[in-house]
């Protein structure tokens, strides 16, 4: 059951909670918001996922629902309880007030910052580097992209949205808790740790000399990789792109363009799974 029912949106505590949409709030007090009763399950279940080890304490801190979205997902309530979380019920008011869509689906919690530092990153089978990625559906949508693909982590760099911003936490459905994502670095000190770590790294750009299919049937793919994926609308500068192994774009075989960032990362973090796991 609730522990506690708000009912005013003057609520100093209600007030503390919606601060959290700032990215000013959120980075100063390490925590961030999940909405809708998925993201909110993933989160509950994430003790030790996202690259956290096991026995940590929750990812979520508190949780605020509706009675409508209590009786609808009682299931929540009992994982809520299951871990020790409070569970807080608001009236719709003050819903929409903490939500940040424009239909609420009556439900969202208070999390804890997940990301980890870049060293911890164990694994490098394959890595998503988002350098310069500013559109927040965008990144999240990569993020789900790269955990359904198999990927170790997901880097973030300093020029990059932040992954806490509630499009992007959306965007990921839950892809957030799932792998180990690293913020804040830059891309030329993500591209050494790869290295590093004996993978080849790549540049996705829709100029790219290379041709994605030549580079899976070269067998360059076939080891540890590294995707960096630039900007929606310029894609990776000179620089970027120097510091990898080269730039490689996706064959277009009809009359589009190009492809959006989203849909290019999935086919090359796709294209670098198969090529993986073949026999």
């Amino acid at each position: 059951m609730a522990s506690h029912e708000f009912t005013s949106i003057r609520s100093p505590r209600i007030k503390g909670v919606r601060r959290l949409a700032k990215r000013t709030f959120r980075q100063r007090e390490r925590r961030f918001l999940a909405e809708g009763p998925q993201a909110v399950r993933e989160a509950l279940g994430a003790a030790g996922g996202g690259g956290r080890r096991r026995g940590t304490p929750p990812v979520v801190v508190e949780v605020y629902a509706t009675a409508e979205a209590m009786r609808r997902h009682i299931e929540l309530l009992d994982a809520a309880r299951t871990v020790g979380v409070p569970t807080h019920r608001v009236t719709l008011d003050v819903m929409s007030e903490l939500a940040q869509t424009v239909t609420p689906q009556g439900v969202i919690a208070v999390c804890e910052f997940v990301d980890v530092p870049l060293e911890d990153v164990r694994e490098v089978r394959m890595v998503a580097v988002l350098s310069h990625v500013r559109d927040p559906g965008n990144a999240g949508t990569v993020l789900r992209t790269a955990d359904a693909a198999g990927a170790d982590a997901v880097i973030f760099t300093d020029a990059s949205v932040d992954p806490y911003n509630g499009k992007c936490v959306r965007a990921s459905a839950g892809s957030l808790f799932h792998l180990p994502v690293v913020v804040g670095v830059p891309v030329a000190r993500a591209v050494d740790f790869l290295r590093g770590a004996g993978a080849r790294v790549w540049a996705a750009d829709g100029s790219g000399p290379r041709d994605l299919h030549a580079v899976a049937d070269s067998g360059d793919l076939d080891g540890p990789v590294g995707w960096v994926f630039g900007n929606e609308a310029w894609g990776l500068p000179e620089e970027t792109i120097g510091l990898t192994d080269g730039a490689v774009s996706v064959p277009i075989y009809g009359g589009a363009e190009s492809l959006n960032l989203a849909t290019a990362a999935a086919v090359c973090l796709y294209t670098t799974a198969r090529q993986q796991r073949r026999p």
